[in-house]
């Protein structure tokens, strides 16, 4: 497995979630080098983008979680979190983890994430 998800659950509306995904197989380099990025899907619905983080700490969001969403990175660990504040029930959704360098491109397994109104 190339990027392994975890830290998915049930919260209540308003409460808060971190999301971590490790590429414990990925070269130190590689992983450093790799654009990071979470997604979210919801079943019958096209995988959507969260967030991302640049090789050098650069990060997007998607407008519904900015603001609440924070994506970062710990390339010593190989390691890519997002932390989610004030969760909504529209936050519900499979999240899952992407690595881009060059032609790779891999994707996490997914965690689930259910909010509860």
């Amino acid at each position: 497995v190339q990027l392994q998800a975890s830290g998915g659950g049930l919260v209540q509306a308003g409460g808060s979630l971190t999301l971590s995904c490790k590429a414990p197989r990925t070269i130190l380099s590689v992983f450093s080098a790799s654009d990071m990025a979470w997604y979210r899907q919801v079943p019958g619905n096209q995988r959507e983008f969260v967030a991302t983080i640049s090789t050098r700490g650069g990060t997007n969001y998607t407008d519904s979680v900015k603001g609440r969403f924070s994506i970062s990175r710990d390339n010593g660990k190989r390691t890519v979190s997002l932390k989610m504040n004030s969760l909504k029930p529209d936050d519900t959704a499979v999240y899952y983890c992407h690595r881009k360098w060059g032609r790779e491109s891999y994707w996490g397994q997914g965690t689930q994430v259910t909010v509860s109104s």
